[in-house]
């Protein structure tokens, strides 16, 4: 299976790194499933994770760019739509390069699944903080009805 990394973030194959760094940056805050709920979006995440991962490693691209341009030669010869971000009909011949994907593909399932366990941390912080927070303001209130309580009490004895 051939995925299109450079479909995926939106850029040329030409890009520099830093271009590749800007794409990344851009389409991971455009796809992130806090902006956009749903399964699509965390799978396009992945994606976006997975082509960075290659792209920003110069042997890895390297490698890909090699297979891209085979890609897009089998493209034009079976006059398939260059729409299409994954190909599973066209296959990757270079085994490294296949396992580098694979092992990309791992990271950033891997990426997803600690970026949503982080934020559930972070959620569950969130709450035992405000909780606590609360928790400490009642008691204050508790104290100030009280104190307001006994000076009030006073006053009117002393009227």
């Amino acid at each position: 299976m051939f995925v299109d990394y450079y479909k995926i973030l939106e850029i040329d194959s030409s890009a520099t790194l830093e271009d590749i760094k800007t794409a990344f940056r851009k389409t991971a805050l455009k796809w992130h499933p806090d902006r956009n709920e749903g399964m699509d979006a965390t799978e396009k995440m992945q994606l976006i994770n997975e082509a960075y991962l290659i792209l920003k490693d110069a042997e890895a691209r390297a490698k890909y760019d090699i297979e891209y341009k085979k890609y897009i030669t089998y493209q034009k010869q079976r006059d398939i739509s260059t729409k299409v971000t994954i190909s599973e009909e066209y296959i990757v011949e270079d085994e490294i390069l296949s396992n580098w994907m694979s092992n990309a593909k791992k990271q950033a399932v891997d990426l997803a699944i600690q970026t949503i366990k982080d934020f559930k941390d972070i959620a569950k912080a969130g709450v035992k903080g405000a909780t606590k927070q609360a928790g400490s303001l009642l008691i204050g209130y508790i104290i100030l009805a009280i104190v307001i309580a006994i000076i009030m009490a006073i006053v009117g004895q002393c009227n």
